[in-house]
Order: structure tokens, then sequence, then C-alpha cells
């Protein structure tokens, strides 16, 4: 199924990486891609990680990877990726 990136995930993305570059930039090249391949994985098995708890009824799923989470929506045709947050944050006010 194809993956697309909303607006908001392609700059959360862009932020995660800016974040760890201040520490190391070829490290977060690397992590943003294997991040960024993880989103389009979840094309490949769409259903398979759970909704987020709670908000069932907005079909929304979560996908941990490395501290983070992909938060993502199926629609007929696509894999939507909504956001990508640290696992510590609260991302029930995202949704």
């Amino acid at each position: 199924m194809r993956v697309r990136l909303s607006a908001r995930a392609a700059r959360d993305l862009r932020a995660i990486g800016d974040y760890i570059a201040r520490d190391d930039r070829a490290r977060a090249v690397r992590f943003v891609r294997r991040l960024h391949a993880k989103c389009l994985a979840r094309g490949d098995l769409p259903f398979g990680y759970p909704l987020v708890e709670g908000r069932q009824h907005q079909q929304v799923r979560r996908c941990g990877h490395s501290g983070y989470v992909i938060l993502y929506t199926v629609t007929d045709d696509a894999v939507v990726i909504l956001h990508i947050v640290h696992s510590a944050r609260d991302y029930g006010d995202l949704l």
C-alpha cells in the first residue's frame, strides 16, 4: 500500500533530524533515514500495529521506533503518517 507523510509528519521528521544534528550531524542523517524507512514500511503491513488506546474511534495507529512514535491512519488507498513524536510526549492532544 502507498504511504504518504502529512505535512506535519514531514516537519516532525525534519525537527527530529535538526535536534540530533546539534550533537552529531552524521548520526542525525542515519537516524532520520531509518525512521523514514520505518514510516514507509507501514505500507507493507498497515494493520500490523495497534490503535491508539482511548482513540480507537479515530482509527489512529501507533508504531514505535528508537524512542519515537509514528502515528498513522489507513485509508482506502494509502497509509497516512500523521505525526512522529518522542515517546515521552503525551500525543493525545495531537489527535
